[in-house]
């Protein structure tokens, strides 16, 4: 089973029912499974033989509000050069009372599992879907996958997605008062707060943030013949 499209036909097979979708693309194989089958699955991942993955590289999670929307105009802009970015279309660039809304996608946050099976040299992602987007929920893989503990707790840190057994369920990256999650696309970017430690008072303060938001338009470096001389005549030692 050395090619992508051969594992993704034996997974079919092996799991059935189970899967809700299996894709192929770029040499890599995804999984899409229901969050009702998610520790089935993964134990059948992990203890059948013929597919053995037995190490999770990483647990993340998934945000798809504003999927598919952009914050770049690449159509009508392609003469004027640079000023690609558009103001004000990306998630967290937006008041509170005009935050983008999730009305093209069935379920907005899903979990996204990268594993491994060093036997078989395969890899595969597995992803599910939370069914309730208040508080997304999906059952903890630290039961099959002990190494999991800590991406779960990234994912509840970050997203707020509930990993329900979870031993430790607590944030790991943010500040214990933070509120919020950070990496949700509705977190704003603006009127919120940002902390710093103080050394006159010995503690950590909150002020309002600092950082403005901008679309950032990168450098773009096209192929010119003004250039390739320019190099050659300095390489030479023409000035």
């Amino acid at each position: 089973m050395s090619e992508p499209a051969t594992l993704a036909r034996h997974l079919e097979v092996k799991l059935g029912h189970k899967i809700v979708s299996t894709s192929t693309s770029l040499g890599e194989t995804t999984i899409e499974v229901l969050p009702e089958n998610w520790l089935s699955v993964s134990r059948s991942l992990r203890d059948e033989v013929e597919l053995d993955f037995d190490l999770c590289v990483d647990v993340c999670g998934v945000d798809y509000l504003s999927h598919g929307q952009t914050e770049w105009d690449t159509t009508d802009v392609s003469s004027e050069g640079f000023s690609r970015g558009v103001e004000g279309k990306g998630a967290g660039r937006f008041s509170w009372a005009e935050r983008p809304r999730d009305t093209h996608i069935r379920h907005r946050f899903a979990v996204v599992v990268h594993l491994l099976s060093l036997q078989n040299n395969h890899r595969l992602r597995m992803r599910a879907f939370c069914e309730d987007d208040d508080v997304p929920a999906l059952p903890s893989l630290v039961d099959i996958w002990p190494g999991t503990n800590w991406f779960e707790r990234e994912a509840f840190d970050l997203y707020g997605i509930v990993f329900e057994g979870h031993p430790d369920l607590r944030r790991i990256l943010t500040d214990y008062g933070f509120v919020g999650h950070a990496f949700r696309k509705d977190f704003p970017l603006i009127g919120n707060v940002e902390v710093r430690y103080d050394p006159e008072k010995k503690r950590v303060v909150y002020e309002p943030v600092s950082i403005e938001p901008r679309v950032l338009v990168p450098r773009t470096i096209r192929d010119d013949s003004r250039y390739e001389q320019a190099n050659a005549e300095r390489e030479a030692g023409i000035k």
